[in-house]
């Protein structure tokens, strides 16, 4: 151990002397300086390593678990949406059968009140034809009434003097006379 000692105080003894050089030797420098570099390296370094690894492993085990459950959400919201959009598909089919029967049933319903319609307006021109035809008739009725009783009129005028009119007036004056009597 004072070898070791001794060595090391020499090359530090050496170096503050001025003296600055390469050592060619190889084999005597290179393994020592490169196994202390890398023993320092490693023992250091390994635990800063390994939390470093240790934590990209962690990141990448989050983002797979959270890529799962986000894949998770979406197959079960896409799930989702083909039962609604099936449920959607069997309503519209609903809507257009029933529709389609609705439409016809409208078309029968306006085909059977038109129809009805159409036999009141019969059933009203044919009373206001009958109407018609009855006044029209009512008026030739009063027309020949009335042309009966000018005629009637005329001959009775024409035929009647002043005797046989007397005699008129004479004969139903005893007729109100009799009607009296009765009622009393």
């Amino acid at each position: 151990m004072k070898n070791i000692t001794d060595s090391f105080v020499s090359s530090v003894r050496w170096s503050f002397a001025g003296s600055f050089g390469f050592n060619t030797d190889i084999l005597a420098t290179n393994p020592i300086n490169l196994s202390v570099v890398l023993g320092v390296v490693i023992f250091f370094g390994k635990g800063v390593l390994s939390d470093l690894l240790d934590n990209r492993k962690l990141r990448i085990l989050n983002t797979i678990q959270n890529s799962e459950e986000l894949q998770g959400g979406a197959i079960e919201r896409l799930e989702k949406a083909r039962a609604r959009l099936r449920k959607v598909e069997r309503e519209a089919e609903q809507f257009r059968a029933n529709g389609y029967s609705e439409i016809e049933q409208e078309k029968l319903n306006l085909i059977k009140s038109t129809h009805k319609s159409l036999e009141e307006l019969e059933n009203y021109k044919n009373e206001t034809i009958r109407f018609d035809q009855q006044r029209a008739v009512q008026q030739v009725r009063q027309q020949v009434f009335q042309q009966v009783l000018k005629g009637a009129q005329g001959t009775l005028n024409s035929s009647l003097n002043k005797e046989l009119h007397l005699r008129t007036i004479s004969d139903n004056i005893d007729t109100f006379e009799a009607m009296e009597e009765i009622t009393y």
